[in-house]
């Protein structure tokens, strides 16, 4: 079963590191566990009128924290960086 873009772009990675990317045509989104590569790259073409050439996707661990004397950890994540063609960007991205 095929899932909505909307469903698995949860939003864009806005670090320094990854702003820094986009001059590479390279763009990093916070995605959906259960998401896949083909998920992933259907949602950012149909979403942004763009060509995919290549999804990297890695697992974010949370962070450990504590108030007081008790200690969680944050959800874990999962980020997906998408190469784009020569010649293609963002807009939406890059303005930001």
């Amino acid at each position: 079963m095929s899932k909505l873009p909307g469903d698995v772009l949860l939003g864009p990675v806005l670090t320094e590191k990854a702003l820094a990317m986009h001059k590479d045509g390279k763009y990093a989104f916070y995605v959906d566990a259960k998401a896949n590569k083909v998920d992933i790259k259907r949602a950012v073409e149909e979403l942004f009128n763009v060509k995919v050439v290549d999804v990297h996707t890695l697992k974010v661990r949370g962070k450990q924290k504590r108030r007081g004397y008790h200690i969680y950890r944050t959800p874990d994540k999962k980020k997906a960086i998408v190469t784009l063609a020569p010649g293609q960007h963002i807009e939406l991205i890059e303005g930001m």
